[in-house]
């Protein structure tokens, strides 16, 4: 789990998990995160931004070092939403 060594907690992550077992919230944050790109993914005020949203939708207060944890992870995977093997590798992290 190498979200561990970014300062994200397991907890954390299972609880967002189970919130986006609703169809009705993963809906939402699909659309939050419809038509976003690999150079939005590397940009910090994007991933802020959309990271502000994302825990809007979830309901979740994120501390200042949380949100400054999930950047630093987003930036650090260097996802491209269009390549099928990187939403595999993220996929596998998280189930």
């Amino acid at each position: 789990m190498s979200y561990i060594k970014y300062g994200i907690s397991p907890d954390f992550v299972e609880r967002v998990k189970l919130k986006m077992k609703n169809p009705l919230v993963k809906d939402r944050v699909g659309a939050v995160l419809d038509g976003v790109t690999k150079s939005d993914l590397q940009d910090r005020v994007k991933v802020k931004r959309l990271l502000g949203k994302v825990a809007a939708v979830l309901g979740e207060k994120l501390t200042s070092q949380q949100e400054e944890n999930l950047i630093q992870f987003v930036l650090a995977q260097k996802i491209d939403p269009k390549n099928t093997f990187h939403l595999l590798k993220l996929w596998g992290m998280f189930r």
